[in-house]
């Protein structure tokens, strides 16, 4: 196995994802953010990737209590959608996995004018390896605060009692994240890479369902985007990318975090 860079917080590794799992012990991982390439949407160099060897990997060598999630979305083939999300999910819950949410990353979007409403969003389904164990929820400040609020609880027999209740000043956030998706929303290096994902996406899901110090998985590493966001949430993390060339992007990605963290003390 090819450790192609570290930190005092993570390893990046060179190499097939499905080979590094499987010298990983049982029920070492808190958490995985990931975003695979699906559906030859894009040109990933030429590699190619096992998803069901996967999965049971992630299975085996995730924490109980811990998280997997998931983001991905499904091409369109002679007029159709090919699915293959849904399949992926079906199968992560094969596997044991529970399907704890099924959340959305709503993006910005070019017109396509392709005699369908423009697609706007991909899947961020959230699994879970029995009962979740970690959950920092991200909130807002609700505008109606303070307010009085009547709201009306329908009882097994069917009839309605008023509840009156006064609007807490946060509220927890809903399962639909917006990111703008785009040249600009990172730094110029992530550029590079075909499929990379927001940063702030990589960023709220580690919060969310991890604690500092706890280890943080990618098994697509790409630009590196879960690696930089670990290092600036002070979790630790390990990836693996096959290509030597997103590696570099990585490694160079995370070196101006750490640096910049480094700053930000003095």
């Amino acid at each position: 196995m090819k450790e192609y860079y570290k930190t005092e917080n993570g390893k990046l590794f060179c190499c097939d994802n499905v080979k590094y799992l499987i010298s990983v012990k049982d029920n070492t991982i808190d958490l995985t953010v990931t975003s695979p390439p699906y559906d030859n949407l894009r040109d990933y160099l030429g590699y190619s990737w096992d998803f069901k060897a996967l999965a049971k990997e992630l299975y085996r060598t995730t924490k109980e209590g811990g998280v997997v999630v998931w983001v991905v979305g499904d091409a369109t083939v002679d007029g159709s959608e090919t699915g293959s999300s849904f399949r992926q999910a079906l199968y992560f819950m094969k596997c044991g996995f529970n399907l704890h949410d099924t959340m959305i990353y709503e993006k910005n979007s070019a017109p396509q004018n392709n005699k369908r409403y423009e697609q706007k969003f991909e899947y961020m389904f959230v699994f879970s390896k029995g009962q979740l164990k970690t959950f920092n929820p991200i909130k807002s400040i609700s505008k109606k605060h303070g307010s009085h609020q009547t709201s009306g609880h329908r009882k097994k027999d069917g009839t309605i009692i008023d509840r009156n209740t006064i609007v807490s000043k946060y509220k927890v956030i809903g399962n639909i994240w917006f990111f703008y998706a785009g040249n600009g929303e990172s730094d110029k290096l992530a550029e590079k890479h075909p499929a990379r994902f927001p940063e702030k996406l990589a960023y709220d899901h580690i919060i969310s369902w991890s604690n500092e110090n706890d280890l943080i998985f990618d098994p697509f590493m790409g630009s590196g985007t879960t690696a930089k966001m670990c290092e600036k949430s002070n979790r630790k993390w390990v990836g693996c990318e096959i290509s030597e060339e997103y590696c570099e992007i990585t490694k160079v990605r995370v070196e101006n975090e750490r640096t910049q963290l480094k700053l930000s003390f003095v």
